[in-house]
């Protein structure tokens, strides 16, 4: 597994996209609408994302910012065989969120491990 991103929650993309883009010379790669986010990916010149992830409807990301208030959502891990590291995840006893990887962004199959398993972190796995 590598690196693959850090899902920030923010109620203002635009704002936030353009400190990112500024401070860290990281480039907007890919903004799609998914499910109830509008979603930014800003590109690392050493490897990896930002995603930056804003509500526009009720849903998860909302609640969570509601909660918390803005800042890091979730750490994402590249992986080739994410069936395989969802059934490491369990042979570990880690609580998953989804048992089953499901679509995410850029087309992705994606899948999260629960935060009450993993120190805390929001984990997700990608597989590209």
């Amino acid at each position: 597994m590598r690196f693959d991103h850090v899902g920030i929650a923010t109620r203002d993309i635009g704002t936030i996209g353009v400190l990112f883009e500024d401070l860290l010379h990281a480039p907007v790669v890919h903004e799609e609408r998914f499910e109830d986010l509008r979603i930014v990916f800003l590109k690392l010149e050493g490897g990896g994302y930002f995603e930056l992830l804003e509500p526009v409807a009720e849903g998860t990301i909302g609640r969570y910012l509601d909660r918390h208030g803005p800042g890091i959502h979730h750490v994402a891990l590249e992986t080739a065989d994410i069936d395989g590291a969802l059934s490491r995840a369990r042979s570990l006893g880690i609580d998953l969120v989804d048992e089953e990887p499901r679509a995410g962004a850029w087309g992705h199959d994606v899948a999260f491990l629960h935060p009450a398993s993993t120190g805390g972190v929001l984990l997700e796995f990608v597989e590209h």
